[in-house]
């Protein structure tokens, strides 16, 4: 019980605060108890807490607001790529009457306006950039393959003589013709039926002066019987360029041109190659 009164005579004890002024006014003194000078200064530091607490929030509340919008930029941005690989893989599908790999873009409405899953949108861009890359590769492939299967006439003349067997005009034996007979004048214009690379252009005992062109995916071509060739071994041919000029040469009986198509190693009939000119 005596403790207790010497404590509260000491928390009691008043404590004088003097003011003293910068003008001619006196001084005030204040006399406050040391309770209340301990809890002035309790409440000045737990304010002084509590506004740097404020403080730490409101900066960090902006930081996140910065990052929402960046994210917001981001997820506009790529739901606009994904609108333009969706657009792109329906014309591609529409097109070349092809089917999509993926089912996930088919599942996703284009007007959903739910919450922002950023890590789906990237996968289904991601799918729908790999669906978009492989019709493109087949697309890619497939022009490939058109061009170097050939395709036409390789001059504009008469066919004299077809593919298969038949009685030779110069030895008189039945033998098997490898490719076709086009008559023409001579001087005409040998072109190439499809891309490719000359392998062989030169003179051979029995066709004469002969142009061969490696396309690639096994097809190759000869062009028979020329007068001149007009291109040299490891020149890069497309389509309808001039390889040759024709003539008789070799054992002929007259200026045409023999034209020969080969498919991995074997002849095949030019006529299966032939269009309307």
């Amino acid at each position: 019980m005596h403790r207790a009164r010497v404590f509260l005579k000491r928390v009691l004890t008043p404590v004088t605060i003097l003011l003293v002024p910068h003008g001619r006014t006196r001084p005030v003194s204040v006399r406050v108890p040391v309770v209340a000078v301990a809890a002035s200064v309790c409440l000045f530091l737990i304010g002084t807490a509590f506004v740097v607490s404020v403080s730490v929030r409101a900066v960090e509340y902006r930081r996140m607001e910065e990052r929402l919008s960046l994210v917001s930029e981001q997820f506009l941005e790529m739901k606009g790529t994904m609108d333009s690989l969706k657009q792109a893989e329906k014309d591609f599908r529409k097109l070349f009457s092809l089917k999509s790999k993926t089912a996930v873009l088919e599942s996703t409405d284009p007007g959903d306006s739910g919450s922002l899953d950023m890590e789906a949108l990237r996968e289904e861009i991601e799918a729908a950039m790999q669906s978009v890359s492989e019709i493109r590769g087949y697309i890619a492939e497939q022009k490939d393959i058109h061009l170097a299967t050939p395709f036409g006439w390789p001059v504009d003349g008469r066919l004299s003589s077809s593919y298969g067997y038949r009685n030779h005009p110069v030895y008189e034996q039945r033998k098997f013709h490898t490719g076709t007979d086009i008559s023409v004048p001579p001087g005409s214009k040998v072109k190439a039926t499809a891309d490719g690379i000359v392998s062989f252009a030169g003179w051979t005992e029995n066709s004469g002066i002969v142009v061969v062109i490696e396309h690639g995916y096994g097809f190759s071509t000869a062009y028979a019987h020329n007068r001149k060739a007009q291109v040299r071994v490891g020149q890069r041919i497309a389509r309808g360029d001039v390889i040759a000029r024709s003539g008789s040469t070799g054992v002929s009986t007259g200026p045409h041109v023999h034209y020969e198509i080969w498919k991995n190693g074997r002849h095949m009939n030019p006529a299966g190659f032939f269009a309307r000119r």
